[in-house]
């Protein structure tokens, strides 16, 4: 009796400690003030007076809440930068000598110094890493503000290739604990043994003791599923002399755990408490999935010991209308989109992402390539591409910062998030090789020293020379003063110090290079960008390093080299969303390059393509397109005859996805199938069937002279048919208003993307015809802006008013903390207004 009183007594005293609250953060994203300054010049002292200052709440990209200027740069989408000052007032959280305090932000859009009180905490020039202070022994006694002042100055706004956005643009906390606790991303979660049965778990735990006293305590790990139930723990009585930190191990065995994949992406916590003498001091959660990952030259890629095939998409971090203040919500939209046309996989070009963006990777079941770098020891040309040959200020950028802070920011990037399940792949850097001029040289292309940017058919060759040939013509090449090899090196040890569960990867712009000249020998996997032709040169010649695709237009060529070559294991198409930049001398185009979603969110006809190449089911889909528009020509008119240089067209990604053109105009017709014949009619008549034989990049097409009514194409066996139909539409009668949610959480970041279409007399979606919108707003929320998704469109985001693009458009509001009702009416001239209503809870 007495051994099962003490039994109990013991399971309800663990029971207690579980139940034990500690708060670690808080969410330090409300009530800033703000303000944009006119030069450059810091302040001698701080805080400053912030009274008349704005007050925004984070995260925040002011360059977004600019108007477009032909006169700004195209390369960062023709917003500005500038100069601007954060501050933050808070009381002191908890009583000093017990606790310590730290600031931790995700990410400030850049060379962003920090103040507390008016006392320095340090700098961070890389706007894309994570950082943190201490903040504990500047932090005011008693009831006295305390000051938070942040610096941000992004003056030299085109120094990226890419919109990149300026402030305090992604979330920020304060954390507080006790003196003896688990420092900021002090545990890492590893699974090394996987199995249907079980999982080892294995967990590296920091403890640092501020105190000036020993201590001993307990460290406690329980792992919880999903729904919260203890499958495992393990605790140890340890013991920490003062002023030192040590790392821990706890190793513990999940049975029958439930993996995390891609199609099921189950994941668990890690509690990890530090208790003194019965009291929880310290509770840290550590998300984290159970899953193996496997990569070798023979079979590519396995994830929990299955071979799986990498359908990737290259993104950058901005999210259109959002800016690179991007909610949560916007990512999720996004990502639902394109998982349903089949990737699963990211690269995060060409630099880390926020912690919130790996998040919902890790929830939707989205592998990720984590890419540090765009470049290394030399710039890249910011409005032109390849190497640098503008030396202005406003493109001066990381490269300045990058052998001083190299590898503290991938250091502190990779604390953050190596515990993510969906992170399968370190990449070092991207296209690195054409900033070190002697590389392309090299190759035997590049052959006049006073002009590097003739590559003669550099794009469409294979290699000219053996790998023994080329490493001849390299070793014989003037160098420069940093050599790529080393550096590379260096970075890639820095990386596998930290984590040694993932591959190292970069991507090679120049691989053939890149492979004799050692960089190749720096990493795990070579990763090619927009180099198919290299690939046979380098499976023959370098038969034991794995090689894949990191970087291609996205056609069916690619995908064609994983299909045909069991190591190639990915591709990465650029891109899979449209951004902003990259757009030199080319207003009023701000984005571009997209192949699956416009900059709104909405569907180019290239994600029926994907989807008909990537997704096991039926499909067939029609895009059009004026033949004087295409790249094709025709001999003659036939509905059977197949334009000529059909494998050179490109048009299909933004194909019109209408019937609407002038009478008997010659059009394209591109069907996306993948069933092996399909048959086009047009208002019932057939126009012929075609094989898949005949598509050497899939896509079915037939030339048309148009014809009203309705367009047919058609496929599958009797009882199975697949049909897809393009209408000609009517003028346009009515607005449909619609919201993806129409309950919003009260917590003033769940977001509601809000489409207006417009639609014929019979209810057909309107592509070819526009009109302008105004959104009227009754009820207490956060109203984000507008886009209609057009490259063109150089409209505000940050408005209420937008001028359609192929008849539709896209408002996203957020909520904030006050419960209620929102009512949106969109209202235009010559139509009845239309109104939702959406309940914020």
């Amino acid at each position: 009796m007495r051994l099962l009183f003490l039994l109990i007594f013991s399971i309800l005293c663990l029971s207690a400690v579980d139940a034990q609250i500690v708060q670690r953060e808080t969410d330090f994203n409300f009530d800033w003030k703000f303000i944009l300054k006119k030069d450059t010049i810091k302040p001698k002292l701080f805080p400053l007076k912030d009274t008349d200052w704005r007050t925004v709440r984070l995260p925040h990209d002011w360059s977004v809440e600019n108007s477009f200027d032909s006169n700004l740069e195209g390369a960062t989408g023709f917003l500005p930068g500038g100069v601007g000052i954060y501050q933050k007032h808070f009381k002191t959280p908890s009583i000093k000598a017990e606790t310590n305090t730290y600031v931790l932000f995700d990410g400030v859009y850049n060379n962003a110094t920090f103040w507390l009180n008016g006392k320095l905490l340090g700098e961070n020039p890389y706007g894309y890493s994570p950082v943190y202070f201490n903040l504990t022994e500047i932090l005011e006694e008693g009831n006295t503000d305390n000051i938070l002042t942040v610096h941000v100055d992004h003056s030299r706004y085109a120094d990226s290739r890419w919109y990149t956005g300026s402030g305090i643009y992604r979330n920020v906390k304060l954390i507080t604990v006790d003196k003896l606790h688990i420092p900021i991303w002090g545990t890492f979660v590893t699974t090394p043994e996987v199995s249907e049965k079980e999982a080892k778990v294995h967990l590296e735990l920091k403890v640092k003791n501020n105190y000036n006293d020993n201590k001993s305590f307990t460290l406690s790990t329980s792992i919880l599923d999903a729904y919260n139930n203890k499958v495992a723990d393990v605790s140890k009585d340890l013991h920490l002399e003062s002023k030192t930190e040590n790392t821990f191990n706890h190793s513990l065995t999940v049975v029958n755990p439930k993996l995390w994949d891609i199609q099921n992406p189950n994941m668990y916590k890690a509690i990890t408490t530090v208790i003194v003498k019965g009291k929880v001091i310290d509770k840290y959660e550590t998300p984290f999935g159970i899953r193996s990952i496997e990569f070798h030259k023979d079979f590519g890629f396995k994830l929990n010991g299955k071979v799986t095939d990498v359908k990737g998409v290259c993104l950058h971090h901005a999210a259109g209308l959002v800016g690179s203040a991007v909610p949560k919500g916007v990512w999720k939209r996004r990502f639902e989109k394109l998982k349903a046309c089949g990737v699963n996989a990211i690269r995060t070009a060409h630099n880390p992402y926020s912690q919130e963006f790996l998040d919902l990777c890790d929830e939707m079941g989205i592998l990720v390539q984590n890419e540090f770098f765009d470049e290394f020891e030399y710039a890249k040309d910011k409005r032109l591409n390849f190497h640098d040959r503008h030396d202005d200020y406003i493109t001066r950028g990381y490269v300045e910062h990058f052998r001083k802070w190299n590898k503290s920011d991938l250091t502190r990037t990779m604390l953050r998030d190596r515990n993510h399940p969906s992170v399968f792949q370190w990449s070092i850097g991207n296209e690195i090789e054409w900033t070190y001029l002697h590389y392309r040289y090299v190759t035997g292309f590049w052959k006049n020293p006073d002009d590097p940017q003739d590559s003669g058919n550099y794009w469409s060759s294979a290699p000219l020379f053996t790998p023994d040939e080329m490493k001849k013509r390299y070793d014989e090449i003037e160098k420069t003063e940093y050599n790529l090899t080393e550096t590379a090196t260096q970075l890639s040890k820095w990386t596998k110090e930290l984590d040694t569960t993932r591959p190292v990867t970069a991507n090679f712009v120049v691989a053939q290079t890149s492979m004799v000249s050692g960089y190749a020998d720096a990493i795990d996997i070579a990763g090619f960008s927009y180099r198919n032709k290299d690939i046979p040169w380098a499976l023959k010649h370098f038969p034991n390093k794995q090689i894949t695709i990191n970087e291609n237009p996205g056609t069916w060529d690619d995908w064609k080299q994983v299909l045909e070559n069991p190591g190639i294991f990915s591709i990465f198409m650029w891109t899979g969303i449209d951004y902003m930049g990259e757009r030199h001398g080319d207003w009023p185009n701000k984005s571009g390059w997209g192949d699956l979603l416009d900059l709104a969110g909405f569907k180019y006809q290239g994600w029926n393509y994907f989807k008909s190449i990537w997704v096991n089911e039926p499909h067939i889909s029609i895009g059009t397109m004026p033949m004087k528009n295409s790249r094709f020509k025709a001999n003659e008119i036939s509905g059977q005859q197949l334009p000529e240089n059909a494998d050179a067209a490109s048009n299909w990604r933004d194909s019109n996805i209408h019937w609407n053109y002038k009478e008997g105009e010659m059009v394209v017709v591109e069907v996306c199938s993948n069933h092996t014949i399909v048959e086009l009619l047009l208002n019932g008549k057939s126009l012929g069937r075609k094989s898949m034989s005949e598509c050497p990049d899939r896509l079915f097409r037939w030339m048309v002279p148009f014809e009203a009514g309705t367009l047919t194409a058609k496929a599958g066996f009797d009882g199975q048919e697949v049909i897809s139909e393009l209408k000609t539409t009517s003028k346009a009668t009515t607005i449909k208003l619609t919201s993806d949610k129409n309950i919003l959480k009260a917590n003033s970041y769940d977001v509601a993307h809000i489409e207006v279409q417009l639609l014929d007399e019979n209810g057909l979606k309107i592509k070819t015809e526009n009109t302008d919108i105004e959104f009227i707003v009754e009820g207490d929320c956060r109203w984000l802006g507008v886009d209609n998704g057009a490259r063109s469109n150089t409209q505000d985001f940050q408005s209420k008013k937008i001028t359609t693009s192929k008849g539709r458009c896209l408002a996203i509001l957020q909520s904030k903390f006050k419960p209620g009702t929102v009512k949106v009416t969109a209202r235009s001239e010559g139509y009845k207004d239309k109104t939702i209503s959406i309940e914020i809870k």
